[in-house]
Formats: structure tokens, C-alpha cells, sequence
């Protein structure tokens, strides 16, 4: 994924970009970076987070920096921002998104004219690099954010901070959120609503799908009016969202509370307690120990102090192995107890395996998993949910090959739809090979009850393939 945050202000604004950047350490685990401009100039500097927070990173370079205007981010993959010098000035970029069609826009680009791209370590043109040279296509820098979102397979959202101000740009389908805050002598743009909040902000407003906006210290001027079509990810309820942010007005927190009481309404397990997969699925097992009156506890504790993020390694046997290691348990809470487990999803299906092995060999009697969402069985397209797995990696698609291989036809339409018989047998295929006493999933029409929102604004496509009403994507 990856977080962004901006700020413009009549004075430096240094303080607030650190901190406001800080606040999205939540969205990426690789690379961080921070660019503003002042009297001198640009300046920018760019680390490497795997093994070290952003604060740490950063401390130096924030102490150093100076400048009214300023934009950072956390970023997965790319580094970034970029300083572009181009027939529009000079002006620095970041972006967070996923880019389907990258060989195709780059064999365009280059029977244009352009020259070359860098590569990075892998082999891979920075995403950031490509949108820069898309919009640097065209007149001014407004037609050219707006070719680089049509242009574009996937979605892309873009900070573009010329000495001028911040032109912020909301992904066409506005599957990522944009939100503007404001304060005395500041306006500033973020990832996430609550990274402002504790700066002195008060919130302005989200931008729209498609919207273009530029933000400068006196305030934001909309250059491009949003769209009509939206389609959020509902997975930043479910999971990425930190719990006190809102997106479209619908709290992460209170969304998850509504999800887990909608699971226990249709569940008739009576185990002794419920918990959540710390952290995303805590809240999930909360609002379903409110709704149902089972007691929640924490059977386990993670250990955040030191260990990083699970995903954070690109090694999959040192994430489950960190995974692992970090969960401590609490043998009083688990010792011959019939427990009930949220998380947020089941993806590969390994590191809900070892917890479940975890809580046997800890003493626990049973163990009912209750993923906070449907199966898995498309790759995101969009936000690079599983950008270093291959869609046949997710368990249900290991599943549907243990029964192709025994000669029958799957359709994955049959195995998105929970009344189905083909539905119940991948279920209960995955709850014999992960070793639950139950497995119970959420429903998506329940979920999307959960967010509160019109299921055609919200992308549910890695659950069914479907856009709005339902339409199946080819």
C-alpha cells in the first residue's frame, strides 16, 4: 500500500510534515520520504525503513529541513518523492497506487520521444518516475495529472508539490481516500483523516473520485471537479485502516464493531470467549462479543515494542516465522478453553495455521476461526494488496487446484456465492487443511451492511470480481 501526507503553511512546516508522515507508518514497512521547498529550494531525503522506524530515519533530515511547503510519505516499494526538473519547472512527486499497463505506457512514452527510465534494484521502473513522465506529456501540469489517471490500468493517486503549492489528486475511481485538513496558518492533505488531528488541524474535507485540488498556505483551490463513479476499497475498513480514521465519513473503528456483531447474528458457535488477531482483528471480536454476550479476552499479547510488521520481510518463511514470535501467549486464558477467533482475512492461510497450532500446544480445547471478511479468491488489482504474492497463492485458489486436479470444473462464481454447494465444500476444505474446529466466514452482504454504503461506490473485487450491481469483471 503506502501513506502520504502534505502540508502548506505560511511558516515552516517541517514539524508537522514529519510527524503527519509518521502517522502513516501503518501503510508501509520498506521506504519513507520527505521533499519540501523554501527559500533554498527543494530539498529532500529518502531512507530505507525495513529495519528501522521513520523516526529514527528521519530525525537528522527533519532538524535540517526547512521549508513552507512540504509533502512525505511511506511507501512499500518505490522510493520516493522524485525531483522532476521538466518544461513545467521544477517540481517533486509521490504517488500511491498500482500501475497494470507500465509496458504498454512505456513503449508509448518512448515512440514519443522519451529517452530512458532508471531502473531500481529489481529490475522494475519506480511508478513514481513513470506517472512524472506521463503528465510531463502534456501543456500544464492539471492535463497532465488528468492523462496520467486515464492512461493508467489500476489506480493512482498523486502529491505534486511545485514552489506554487500542492497539487493533490484523488485516484479516478477514488479507491484510495484523500483528506484535507486546516489550521490557522496551514492547510494541509493526507492518507488518513486522523494524521492531522493531534497537529492542531481541524478536518476540511475528503476530496472526490478523480478530483484535483492545489493546496497552498493561504488555502486549497479545486482544479478538476471529482467524479460521479467511486469505488473505495472496502478493505481499508476491514484491515489497512488505522482505527481512528474515516473514510467517507464511515469510522474504521465503528465499521469494525458493526462487522463483528453482524458475524455473531449468524453464528451459532458457544465457545468460552472470543478474541482478535492483534491488532486488526480486535475490534472485529469485540463487536462481536457485544452482540453476542460471550466474553472477550486477549489469549495472546503481541509484543510490539521491537518486532516489525509480519509482512515486512520479502522472505514468506521469515514473515510466518515472525509472525509467530511476537504473539505471547496466556496460558490462564487459553488453558482448556473452547476459544473463538477473528481476524481480518485469511490470504495464504499459513500464519493462521501456526496461530491455531499456537493455541492447541498452549492447551486450548477449540479453536472457531471467523475471518472479519469473504474468501479471497481475486488479486488486488488496484492497491498492491498482494503485490509480492500471485493471485494462486491465496488458500482458496490452492484449494479450487486440489479439486481441479481430481477432475471437476471450478467456476468461480459458484465459490463467491455462500449459498452454494461448491461455496460450503472450499470452506470446509480449507478448515480441514488449517486444522480449525470451525470456520465460519463473513458474508459480503453483511460486510458491505457493516461499512454503510452503497455497494456500488465500494470495490469488492477480490471477494467476487465484481463492479457495481453486482457485474462481473471479465
Amino acid at each position: 500500500m503506502g501513506g502520504f501526507f502534505g502540508v502548506a503553511a505560511r511558516n515552516d512546516c517541517v514539524f508537522d510534515l514529519f510527524f503527519g508522515t509518521d502517522y502513516h507508518s501503518h501503510l508501509g514497512t520498506r521506504r519513507a520520504g520527505l521533499a519540501v521547498y523554501g527559500k533554498k529550494g527543494f530539498d529532500r531525503a529518502i531512507h530505507n525503513i525495513e529495519n528501522a522506524p521513520f523516526r529514527t530515519k528521519f530525525d537528522k533530515d527533519s532538524n535540517e529541513m526547512k521549508g513552507y511547503l512540504g509533502i512525505g510519505c511511506i511507501s512499500d516499494y518505490e522510493p520516493q518523492p522524485l525531483i522532476v526538473r521538466s518544461h513545467h519547472g521544477t517540481y517533486a512527486i509521490e504517488t500511491v497506487g498500482k500501475i497494470n499497463n507500465t509496458e504498454e505506457i512505456v513503449k508509448q512514452l518512448f515512440q514519443s520521444g522519451h529517452s530512458h527510465f532508471l531502473e531500481m534494484s529489481g529490475g522494475d521502473i519506480n511508478a513514481t518516475e513513470l506517472v512524472a513522465s506521463i503528465i510531463n506529456q502534456k501543456e500544464n501540469l492539471v492535463e497532465g495529472i488528468r492523462y496520467a489517471q486515464e492512461m493508467i490500468d489500476g489506480s493512482m493517486t498523486i502529491l505534486l508539490m511545485t514552489p506554487k503549492g500542492i497539487y493533490a489528486a484523488r485516484d479516478r475511481m477514488g479507491r484510495t481516500p484523500v483528506a484535507l485538513g486546516r489550521k490557522e496558518d496551514a492547510y494541509c492533505v493526507s492518507f488518513e483523516s486522523f494524521a492531522y488531528l493531534n497537529l492542531g488541524y481541524a478536518g476540511l474535507r475528503e476530496l472526490g473520485p478523480g478530483e484535483i485540488v492545489i493546496v497552498m498556505p493561504e488555502g486549497v483551490e479545486t482544479l478538476a471537479a471529482p467524479g460521479k463513479e467511486m469505488k473505495i476499497c472496502t478493505f481499508l475498513w476491514v484491515y489497512y485502516g488505522y482505527p481512528s480514521s474515516s473514510y467517507e465519513g464511515i469510522s474504521v473503528e465503528k465499521m469494525r464493531y458493526n462487522c463483528g456483531a453482524l458475524l455473531a447474528k449468524r453464528d451459532d458457535a458457544r465457545p468460552d470467549i472470543v478474541a482478535g488477531v492483534p491488532d486488526s482483528g480486535t475490534a472485529h471480536a469485540i463487536g462481536y462479543s457485544n452482540a453476542s454476550g460471550i466474553p472477550f479476552s486477549r489469549p495472546f499479547i503481541k509484543y510490539t515494542p521491537t518486532w516489525p510488521r509480519s509482512f515486512m520481510p520479502t522472505i514468506q518463511s521469515k514473515r510466518n516465522l515472525i509472525a509467530k514470535m511476537k504473539l505471547i501467549p496466556v496460558h490462564d486464558l487459553i488453558q482448556d478453553k473452547s476459544l473463538l477467533l477473528i481476524d481480518d482475512s485469511i490470504v495464504r492461510g499459513t500464519q493462521m495455521r501456526e496461530t491455531t497450532e499456537f493455541l492447541y500446544q498452549s492447551g486450548a480445547k477449540e479453536v472457531h476461526i471467523r475471518p472479519a471478511c469473504p474468501p479471497l479468491l481475486y488479486g488486488c488489482k488496484y492497491l498492491n494488496f498482494s503485490r509480492s504474492t500471485s493471485q494462486m497463492d491465496l488458500i482458496t485458489r490452492q484449494i479450487l487446484k486440489e479439486i481441479e486436479r481430481e477432475g471437476r470444473f471450478t467456476r468461480l462464481e459458484a465459490y463467491s456465492n455462500p449459498e452454494s454447494e461448491e461455496y460450503q465444500e472450499m470452506v470446509e476444505r480449507i478448515r480441514q487443511q488449517l486444522n480449525f474446529t470451525s470456520l465460519r466466514y463473513h458474508r459480503l452482504d453483511d460486510m458491505i451492511e457493516a461499512v454503510g454504503i452503497d455497494r456500488c461506490k465500494l470495490c469488492t473485487y477480490c471477494w467476487d470480481g465484481a463492479e457495481c450491481g453486482g457485474k462481473r469483471q471479465a
